[in-house]
């Protein structure tokens, strides 16, 4: 644990030299912005992570080579998650890392360079903030995506106190933490999105699901989880109710057709 943490801290560090040195934005196809930064801590990562130990690798700034489903054992890196908060100056970007066996997180760590806030967990050992343990808290504090804001998605849920926040895995640290009841989304996640946080969240006393209540699975053939659901017992339960009542998101059709999760499907 203690090597994970110094390979994320420094990962950190390399990131926010980037930042303060200036950077280019250049757009990956659709599918988000990318900076030197992300490069950089996924070169830094793999280094140090695999000589660690030497097992399979998926991570977002890494081509996927399916040569990691033949193994037992892998890393789940997000070099940068958040990176759009990163590019506007925002505090809510963060580096985080699972480590996998047969499909489970066994330990994560999850920093954010700009506060310096480290959180961890190794499964079956509790979550941990710089130090000291962390639980879940039950409110009604909802931390959501800002885009999936923008799209309405959060509006059945008025009921809640609703805060947007980048980086889906801080988000999940900051559940863990106990600073929300939960967080959410509605369309599909890639694994390295969740992997770390979600084991956060269950190592704090909380549950992490899929944004159905099923299992969590990971170093699957298409890399992706049907939403995320994480949060304190109670809260957890309201939100899932919440959910079924009103369906996944459109965009859940990249995983299954266009199932929306409450039994019924879009014509």
């Amino acid at each position: 644990m203690d090597a994970v943490l110094e390979a994320v801290r420094e990962a950190g560090r390399a990131i926010e030299g980037v930042r303060r040195a200036g950077f280019a934005v250049e757009d990956k196809g659709g599918a988000g912005p990318v900076t030197d930064a992300d490069r950089a801590a996924d070169a830094l990562l793999r280094e140090r992570l695999l000589a660690i130990r030497e097992v399979g690798w998926l991570s977002e700034e890494t081509a996927d080579d399916a040569a990691r489903l033949a193994r037992e054992s892998l890393w789940v890196v997000d070099p940068l998650d958040g990176t759009k908060e990163f590019v506007k100056g925002l505090p809510e970007y963060v580096v985080a890392v699972a480590f996998v066996e047969h499909g489970q997180s066994q330990l994560a760590a999850v920093h954010n360079p700009s506060t310096g806030e480290t959180f961890w967990a190794v499964r079956g050992g509790g979550a941990y903030q710089d130090g000291r343990r962390i639980r879940v808290s039950e409110s009604a504090r909802l931390l959501a995506s800002r885009s999936e804001i923008r799209r309405g998605e959060f509006e059945p849920f008025a009921a809640w106190e609703v805060e947007p926040i980048g980086s889906i895995e801080l988000k999940l640290a900051m559940v863990a933490a106990g600073r929300a009841g939960a967080t959410l989304s509605r369309g599909p996640k890639h694994e390295w999105d969740v992997c770390a946080g979600a084991l956060l969240v269950e190592e704090a006393g909380g549950m992490a699901t899929d944004v159905f209540g099923g299992p969590l699975r990971y170093n699957q053939p298409f890399p992706k989880v049907r939403g995320v659901l994480a949060g304190a017992p109670g809260a957890h339960a309201r939100a899932l109710v919440k959910v079924r009542e009103t369906g996944a998101s459109e965009r859940m059709a990249e995983m299954d057709g266009r199932e929306t999760g409450n039994g019924k499907r879009e014509r």
